[in-house]
């Protein structure tokens, strides 16, 4: 981190440790590994379960009173809340994260995002308690939002510290995973419910995914309880008890630069990433005339593929650095928006899976599997859950959470055309082109130093 602030830092706070910490057994590193993608799937699902229902019946179920169009952008309005919560939930799991140890904030995060899920599930409708229920609506997804902010960081950070220096890559790639697994969760089960009649599925059909989340989530504290503190964040915890000021303080006093960084990197990943999974699954079904079931088929098979191209990424970056693999991804991002639209106007499933596969597949997962090195290595280990967390949801805001509500917006500017909306990808993985030339190569960093 910058130490070229005026402001005196105790000296025992911008130490090193005397000595590295332990090397953690191949079993414990596994078992790491392995808890983070699982607690990190169950989050997402969560998270993500939400956009699915905002494009699919939210519109119909809890803004009745507007028109169609109307209704669908209050609905990926909604959506959006929960990213502008999560960099608050950066913030104060950041801070706990950076305090009192990852591995206890990463249970508080698992309980209140089942919690929120859950009751977003047992929510009553607009017919039934009229404007409260959209109201209540919005403080629930706020509430995922605040929580899955701390999670990402927190889920992705306990593995590159416990894992071998030349495997970061490949080893963080895997619980980044649990996004699509998490995908690939809420879209089988809105597969399923889908197929009910339509008054069926209004009625209580939707709530099946959310209240699946209890269950989960029982499961995810069962595992995420099995795992030991970072080992470099024990060595620190001496230091940490002599901290005279917030780690948040910190970062954005003398990491205010790494945090804009993340942001703008943070485009040609998020952008793309909901605009194919929330925007395209709105406008395929009802301005394409592509059936809901094609689409979750074909959201379906890109979320099974990403699991293998994550580890290729997370490994190539490995041997030639962060900066490569990301830039490749961005450019790929811009090069494959319009093809992306082109195919999924042809309404078959092997063309509009093809252009799922260029877009995100390898466009999107080059970049995704980096970003947990490449973020978390930014930092050193006294902030590096606030550094971490607190970027990436800042991220979060600007390119990923309003990216359903810009999309349909411009595409009912355009004439219910998708033009404007591929331009918009272009232009905003353009600037994390730009900003993966400006970044730092991580890649070789120890993490055990400041």
């Amino acid at each position: 981190m910058s130490s070229t602030t005026a402001t005196a830092i105790p000296a025992e706070l911008t130490q090193a440790p005397a000595a590295a910490p332990p090397a953690l057994s191949r079993k414990a590193v596994t078992r790491v590994v392995v808890s983070s993608w699982i607690g990190n799937t169950i989050e997402f699902y969560d998270f993500l379960v939400y956009g699915l229902a905002a494009a699919l019946v939210f519109g119909k179920l809890f803004f009745p009173t507007v028109s169609p169009l109307a209704g669908t952008l209050a609905a990926f309005a909604t959506f959006g809340v929960g990213f502008v919560a999560r960099p608050l939930g950066g913030l104060i799991f950041g801070h706990l994260g950076d305090t009192i140890g990852r591995k206890r904030t990463l249970v508080i995060t698992l309980c209140g995002m089942g919690m929120a899920t859950f009751l977003v599930g047992a929510l009553p409708t607009y017919a039934q308690i009229g404007i409260w229920a959209p109201i209540l609506l919005v403080v629930l997804r706020f509430l995922q939002g605040l929580v899955v902010g701390g999670e990402w960081g927190g889920a992705m950070l306990v593995v590159i510290e416990s894992a071998p220096p030349g495997r970061r890559g490949m080893l963080g790639s895997i619980p980044q995973t649990g996004g699509f697994s998490g995908q690939l969760l809420a879209t089988g089960l809105f597969a399923l419910v889908a197929l009910l009649p339509e008054d069926q599925m209004l009625s209580w059909g939707w709530r099946v995914p959310f209240l699946i989340s209890a269950v989960l989530v029982a499961v995810g504290l069962y595992i995420r309880s099995q795992i030991e503190e970072t080992p470099i964040f024990q060595a620190t915890q001496a230091q940490v008890a002599k901290r005279t000021e917030s780690p948040v303080t910190e970062v954005f006093r003398d990491s205010w630069r790494k945090l804009v960084l993340i942001m703008v990197l943070r485009f040609a990943e998020s952008v793309p990433f909901f605009l194919a999974t929330v925007f395209a699954v709105s406008y395929a079904t009802t301005q394409l005339g592509v059936s809901k079931q094609t689409m979750l088929g074909v959201v379906m098979a890109t979320c099974v593929l990403a699991f293998p191209m994550h580890a290729l990424f997370g490994a190539i970056s490995d041997k030639v650095g962060r900066r490569p693999v990301y830039i490749f991804g961005a450019l790929v991002a811009v090069l494959g928006a319009f093809p992306f639209f082109y195919m999924l106007e042809t309404n078959n499933f092997a063309l509009m899976f093809l252009g799922y596969v260029l877009l995100i597949n390898i466009g999107h997962n080059a970049i995704n599997a980096v970003e947990p090195a490449f973020f978390t290595e930014l930092f050193g280990p006294r902030t590096r859950y606030s550094g971490a967390a607190i970027g990436a949801q800042l991220g979060a805001i600007v390119a990923g959470g309003f990216t359903p509500f810009i999309a349909k917006a411009l595409s009912a500017a355009d004439n219910n055309g998708w033009t404007w909306v591929a331009s918009y990808v272009v232009i905003t993985a353009l600037i994390s082109v730009v900003a993966g030339f400006l970044a730092p190569e991580t890649s070789r960093r120890d993490l055990s130093a400041e």
